[in-house]
């Protein structure tokens, strides 16, 4: 069973940033809709733009590209915060469980067309996939710094690039591996599939 884990909703924001977070939800959300009209390739930006009564260079501003508005998410911030506040005697990788089965359940509970629809992509569209290595790359890097600081080693030491790394790509894999069975598994029990199996090894 996944930890409760807080939505962005539960956060006090100032209008400014409720204001950008409507923005970027709506972008999003029209997005979504866009692609299962017309496919991912024949959907633009300028479309997206129109839909969302938005201009293209406001679309940009908060998206440098197409499959950034489908990969991009509200949560990296909210792990981090999250994961700063886990006990600090608690082994890192169930911190990280903690958090990553919390935000799956979460999103699957608040956007589950969105996250469907999302996986769906990540293994159809190569180009999607290939940006995805590159965002959780970035939410690796962010993640590493909390567990950094209680471990008392720098970011960018080895061991912990490697151990934050391999989280992020266990979490992927058991993304891809739902959607590619037509999403019928359980993802929360996948994800910790893949935690168990960093923790254990592969048995042979």
């Amino acid at each position: 069973m996944a930890a409760e884990f807080p939505s962005d909703a539960q956060r006090p924001l100032g209008l400014r940033e409720r204001k950008k977070l409507k923005t970027r939800i709506a972008i999003r959300r029209t997005t979504y809709r866009l692609i299962a009209e017309h496919g991912y390739e024949a959907t633009t930006i300028e479309q997206i733009a129109a839909a969302a009564e938005v201009s293209p260079s406001t679309v940009f501003r908060y998206f440098p590209t197409k499959e950034d508005i489908v990969l991009t998410d509200e949560y990296d911030p909210i792990m981090e915060q999250v994961l700063r506040a886990r006990p600090a005697d608690e082994p890192p990788l169930e911190s990280l469980r903690f958090i990553l089965t919390g935000a799956v359940a979460e999103i699957l509970r608040s956007e589950p067309e969105e996250m469907r629809q999302r996986t769906r992509l990540m293994v159809e569209v190569p180009a999607l996939r290939a940006r995805m290595t590159e965002t959780m790359a970035a939410t690796s890097q962010l993640l590493a710094r909390p567990i950094a600081d209680r471990a008392g080693r720098d970011p960018d030491d080895l061991e912990v690039r490697v151990f934050t790394a391999s989280v992020m790509g266990a979490l992927r894999e058991a993304m891809l591996y739902w959607a590619e069975r037509d999403q019928k598994d359980d993802l929360v029990a996948l994800v910790n599939r893949t935690l168990d199996t960093l923790q254990g090894g592969l048995t042979l």
